[in-house]
């Protein structure tokens, strides 16, 4: 199975792993609804729906930028149906977009506690809502950017509320999976086994911390070997990509390290 004439609309794809996935996707000659807010460069990160659009046509795939706010119900709404009538279809959406805040409860504002909800949770929910009438169709895939839940404390009492948005996306696989199973629709989620050095964790932790990790390549990697696979062999899991990764024979994971002579960072949500 490959993803060429593949519609595969990935939210928060104007960088870091939704502009891998993309990249990795469009190589087969997938055609790629970039979804994200970023239209304009912004002040400090790197790269656009723009940017991506060329990137990915120049992959060998077919692109579509939209500029989408994942909050607004409505502008999902506007790029599913500019996705449809651009490619005819959407056969597979991922969630990838999201908002982060690792601070305790009292350190929480609810400015961000609400941004956390809508963009993570809610915005999972929304786009997976508005994309279900084409999967059903399709018979394609919904791909959750979300880790293992695991109820220990460990998890939940430094950043409750980010927590909560991340294991909500992973509710949302397991109920949408056992849901959407009679219309062939498989829905997993994916994590990283250790930290993947995105520019976004460069500008909060520096290159120190980019060292321990991969690059994001092994995220791309990984969501197309599950986007490649039949909806029907594997729905409703929560996955770690070295293993999608080793599954698939693929054991050379060095490739995608940042510096080899730094110990890989393990990644939140996993562990003892």
């Amino acid at each position: 199975m490959n993803l060429n004439n593949k519609t595969i609309l990935i939210t928060g794809a104007s960088r870091g792993i939704g502009r891998a996935i993309a990249l990795r996707c469009a190589q087969d000659g997938a055609r790629i609804v970039i979804a994200s807010k970023t239209s304009d460069p912004h002040p400090v990160l790197p790269g656009t729906i723009h940017t991506v659009a060329e990137e990915v046509v120049a992959a060998g795939g077919e692109a579509l930028a939209l500029a989408v706010d994942v909050r607004d119900e409505a502008a999902i709404a506007g790029a599913v149906a500019a996705a449809v009538e651009r490619f005819g279809t959407i056969d597979a959406l991922v969630n990838n977009a999201g908002a982060i805040s690792l601070t305790d409860t009292a350190s929480t504002a609810m400015k961000r506690y609400d941004l956390m909800m809508a963009v993570n949770v809610r915005a999972t929910f929304a786009c997976s809502q508005a994309c279900l009438p084409h999967l059903k169709t399709s018979g394609g895939h919904i791909l959750n950017l979300s880790p293992p839940i695991d109820l220990n404390p460990r998890w939940l009492a430094p950043h409750v509320a980010y927590t909560m948005s991340k294991f909500g996306m992973s509710m949302c696989t397991r109920g949408m999976a056992a849901e959407f199973a009679p219309h062939g629709i498989a829905v997993n989620s994916l994590w990283p086994r250790t930290l993947i050095a995105t520019d976004a964790l460069r500008a909060i932790g520096g290159m120190d911390l980019a060292r321990g990790g991969r690059t994001t390549g092994i995220m791309g990697e990984a969501a197309y070997a599950l986007l490649t696979t039949p909806p029907a062999d594997r729905t409703g899991e929560w996955l770690i990509d070295e293993d999608v990764l080793t599954e698939r024979g693929i054991t050379d994971l060095e490739q995608w390290r940042v510096d080899p002579d730094t110990p890989l960072i393990q990644d939140l949500f996993l562990g003892d």
